[in-house]
């Protein structure tokens, strides 16, 4: 299997390496990700299609977090990155198109003496007519959130959140 890498930036995103990502992950080292958010509209409002991080991920198992996140491989554009991860991640295909709306910068100390430190672009597409067939390895469950329950619940219940997505949802409101 090849080792996988994440592309390693500064903080105005200038590319500076390259690094296998448990040791970038482990040492905090800050580096490109993007995090997918899918949204359709109803009669009722906006929807979000969330996940629920399987159990067995390397960290924030069991979270509820946004479509589908990961890092972009060296030479893959954040649109081709966010595709790519969709599919393995979602089981989606045919979204045609994500638009690249805003970059944000955190850090976060992980329950697993992991450190997340990321310029995440966030990718939302609005969609609804895909089918659905999460990887069992990456995802243990999934939902169409409605806008005002999502924000109501990550106000008052962020623990139940992957650390990078109030962020997320914030730049996409």
């Amino acid at each position: 299997m090849i080792e996988e890498q994440v592309v390693l930036v500064d903080p105005q995103g200038r590319v500076q390496g390259l690094q296998e990502k448990m040791q970038a992950h482990r040492e905090g080292a800050l580096h490109l990700a993007f995090s997918v958010l899918l949204y359709r509209e109803t009669d009722k409002g906006r929807e979000f299609l969330m996940q629920q991080r399987a159990l067995g991920k390397y960290h924030s198992g069991g979270l509820w977090t946004n479509t589908c996140c990961s890092h972009p491989r060296q030479g893959e554009t954040m649109e081709q990155a966010g595709l790519r991860r969709l599919g393995e991640e979602m089981g989606i295909s045919g979204i045609r198109q994500l638009e690249d709306i805003a970059t944000f910068l955190y850090r976060a100390e992980l329950d697993n003496q992991l450190v997340e430190h990321e310029l995440d672009h966030v990718l939302v597409a609005c969609a609804s007519d895909f089918d659905i067939a999460p990887n069992a390895d990456e995802v243990m469950a999934y939902r169409w959130w409605p806008q005002a329950e999502l924000e109501c619940a990550v106000e008052s219940e962020p623990e139940l959140f992957t650390a990078w997505f109030p962020q997320v949802l914030a730049h996409t409101l």
